[in-house]
C-alpha cells in the first residue's frame, strides 16, 4: 500500500522508498537551500520532487515577503517569467497537431508584418534576410531576434527604446507589432541566440486559434489540467499569496550593462515589478516570453502531463509523437553550444521546441540523462523533466538574476537521492 503524508496544501506526498528514493538522501536538501536564505540573500526558496507519477519531496524555507516575515508555503505564487514559454509552446503546438501549421512555414504567412523584416549589419545598414523566418525559427530561438537586455547586438537598444518588455499596457498583437517594425539582430538560422520569439508563437497562438492567448491557454492547458493557480492575472483573493520579489534591477527595464553593474555591485533590493509584470491587468497583458503567475504544485502537474506524454488523469492535451517532437533537438550543432547570456554556455545541451535538451550528460557537469528537458525563468524559477528515470524537479524562488545556483545544488541533491 503507497504511504503517504500531506504537504501544506492538502496533497498526498508519496513515501520516497516506494519509487526507488531514499527519504534520508532528500533530508540533504533542505539544510542546502536554507543556507541559501541564511548566507547567500535568497528570501525564500521552493522545492519539489516527484517520480514515477508521485510527489515524492515538498519543502520550503524563508519567506514569501522578508520585510513582513510571512514564510514560503507550498501554495505561494510566483512570477515565473521565462517557464511561461514552455507552456505557450505546448499551447502552439496543440494547434500543429490539428493541421494548422507546419513547422517550415514561414511565420509572414500568418504574421503578414514580418514578410518586411530587414537584418541589422554591422555598418548599421539594413539587409535583406537570406531567408524567411520560419515557426520553428522562433520557437528555437534560430530566427535572429533578440531581447532588449542582451548586449552583443545593437539591435537590444532598439528593443529598449521601444519599451517592448517594459510596457505592460500593451496588447499582444500591438507588441508584435511593434517588434516587426524593428531589424533582425542576426540573418534567420545563423546562430542560435535568446529571443522574443516565443512572444511571436504567441500571436500565432491568438491568430491562428483566433481565441485571445488567456482564453486560450485556460481552455487548452490550464482547466484541463486544474492549475487553478496559473495566469497571467492574480485574483484579488489570492493576491496575499504572491511571492515578493527581490535581486538585481528590473529584467524588463534595464540594459544588460546596468545588470551587470548592479550585480558587480552585489544589489540585493526589493523590487517593486508591477508596472512591467503586473498581477492586476486582466485585460490587455498576455505575453509567450514571461507573463505567467503560477506555483509549485501547478508546474508540477503542467510538466507531469510532458512526461505522461502528453496525458493527466485521463486527459490527454497533446499526443505522444509530438511531446517527443518536442523535446528532440532542433539546433543544427554547428550553432552548439549556445549561451543564453554573454559567458555563460549550456555545454551539453541542445534546443528543442521551447525547452532545452540534454545531448551529453558528461558534458552538462550535472547528473541527468540524454533526452532531459526543462526551463527557467529571470527570477531564478526552474523545472527539468527527465523521461528516462520518470523524474521532475521543481525550484521556485523570487530572486531576479541571480549568480548563485539553487537550481543546480537541486539537481544534484534530487540525483544523488535516487537507490534504483
Amino acid at each position: 500500500m503507497l504511504q503517504t503524508r500531506r504537504c501544506a496544501v492538502n496533497r498526498a506526498i508519496a513515501s520516497a522508498e516506494t519509487v526507488g528514493c531514499s527519504s534520508e538522501r532528500l533530508a540533504r536538501i533542505k539544510p542546502v537551500m536554507q543556507s541559501y536564505v541564511d548566507r547567500r540573500g535568497f528570501a525564500g526558496v521552493s522545492t519539489m520532487l516527484a517520480r514515477r507519477g508521485q510527489v515524492i519531496h515538498c519543502e520550503q524555507v524563508g519567506w514569501q515577503d522578508r520585510e513582513s516575515q510571512i514564510p514560503l508555503s507550498a501554495d505561494t505564487i510566483f512570477r515565473i517569467y521565462s517557464m511561461t514559454k514552455p507552456i505557450v509552446c505546448t499551447a502552439l503546438m496543440t494547434l500543429y497537431e490539428e493541421g494548422r501549421f507546419q513547422l517550415f512555414e514561414p511565420v509572414a504567412k500568418f504574421l503578414p508584418a514580418f514578410a518586411k523584416l530587414r537584418v541589422f549589419s554591422g555598418t548599421a545598414l539594413e539587409d535583406d534576410p537570406v531567408r524567411p523566418i520560419t515557426i520553428r525559427d522562433v520557437l528555437t530561438h534560430t530566427s535572429g531576434l533578440t531581447y532588449s537586455f542582451l548586449a552583443d547586438s545593437p539591435v537590444s537598444d532598439l528593443y529598449l527604446q521601444a519599451r517592448l518588455l517594459a510596457d505592460a499596457g500593451r496588447t499582444l498583437e500591438a507588441l508584435i507589432g511593434e517588434l516587426a517594425r524593428l531589424p533582425l539582430a542576426y540573418q534567420p538560422g545563423t546562430r542560435w541566440h535568446y529571443s522574443m520569439g516565443i512572444d511571436v508563437a504567441a500571436h500565432l497562438v491568438e491568430v491562428i486559434s483566433g481565441r485571445p492567448l488567456q482564453q486560450f491557454l485556460h481552455e487548452r492547458l490550464f482547466a484541463p489540467l486544474g492549475m487553478a493557480d496559473t495566469g497571467f492575472s492574480v485574483p484579488p483573493e489570492k493576491r496575499h499569496r504572491i511571492a515578493t520579489m527581490y535581486g538585481l534591477p528590473d529584467i524588463a527595464t534595464s540594459s544588460f550593462s546596468r545588470i551587470f553593474e548592479a550585480w558587480m555591485e552585489g544589489a540585493n533590493e526589493r523590487i517593486d515589478v508591477e508596472t512591467t509584470y503586473p498581477a492586476t491587468n486582466t485585460h490587455s497583458f498576455a505575453r509567450g516570453g514571461h507573463g505567467l503567475f503560477s506555483t509549485a504544485w501547478d508546474y508540477m502537474r503542467f510538466a507531469q502531463m510532458l512526461l505522461n506524454r502528453g496525458e493527466l488523469d485521463g486527459v490527454r492535451i497533446l499526443g505522444p509523437k509530438i511531446v517527443e517532437l518536442m523535446h528532440m533537438n532542433h539546433v543544427p550543432l554547428a550553432l552548439l553550444p549556445y549561451s543564453v547570456f554573454p559567458g555563460i554556455v549550456a555545454a551539453g545541451y541542445g534546443f528543442g521546441l521551447g525547452s532545452r535538451v540534454l545531448l551529453n550528460v558528461a558534458e552538462s557537469a550535472l547528473p541527468g540523462s540524454v533526452g532531459e528537458y526543462g526551463w527557467s525563468g529571470a527570477a531564478k524559477t526552474y523545472y527539468w523533466v527527465d523521461p528516462k528515470e520518470e523524474l521532475i524537479g521543481i525550484v521556485m524562488t523570487q530572486y531576479m538574476l541571480a549568480a548563485d545556483l539553487p537550481d543546480k545544488d537541486f539537481q544534484v541533491l534530487a540525483y544523488q537521492a535516487l537507490v534504483d
